[in-house]
């Protein structure tokens, strides 16, 4: 099974997000789960969601997991939040920042050790300027889309159109090149 648990702040696109990724992978005939644990559920308020992912059925809905992936949207959480949680010794962290990586890992001392695991990228710019708003979900999802390899670029992107399909045309495309930056970006 996989696991990917979302590090958010509410009104950063983290719940829509983990649905839109369940979405693309419930099309492949995979079980999926995702749904979200808000402590405040206003606007700000730190929250996580989750991801679960198999080819048999989940009878888990317990919101602890050890997380294959951890996603970090907000940058402050890398530094407030205990996102090591439960991890193993192949979680994996995809962090917004607009710090290097080095920079990060010196700030931060729970990713010491965790280099080799650890991506960054800078979502809330690319979703700024491409989008106009600062919601990092899909950038993050563009970076998953590198990192794991779960979907080839282009399938992810049209499987993605389907599940914007009811926002305006020109927001649609914004996500598209909102995905692609974050592919392009990660490292």
């Amino acid at each position: 099974m996989l696991e990917i648990r979302w590090h958010s702040r509410a009104g950063q696109g983290a719940v829509t997000g983990a649905k839109g990724l369940g979405s693309v992978v419930a099309e492949t005939g995979k079980e999926v789960q995702a749904f979200a644990f808000y402590g405040s559920a206003k606007r700000g308020a730190s929250m996580t969601a989750y991801n679960r992912i198999d080819n048999k059925q989940i009878i888990n809905h317990e919101k602890f997991m050890h997380p294959d992936y951890v996603f970090i949207l907000d940058p402050a959480l890398a530094f407030t939040d205990d996102f090591t949680a439960h991890e193993t010794e192949k979680t994996q962290y995809i962090i917004t920042t607009h710090l290097t990586k080095q920079e990060l890992i010196e700030l931060v001392p729970a990713l010491k050790g965790r280099e080799e695991r650890t991506y960054t990228l800078d979502c809330l710019k690319i979703s700024q300027e491409t989008i106009g708003r600062p919601i990092p979900n899909t950038p993050m999802l563009g970076a998953f889309m590198k990192i794991s390899g779960m979907f080839e670029l282009e399938y992810f992107q049209n499987a993605m159109k389907k599940v914007l399909k009811k926002l305006p045309q020109k927001v649609i495309d914004a996500n598209m090149i909102a995905i692609q930056r974050a592919y392009n970006e990660v490292h």
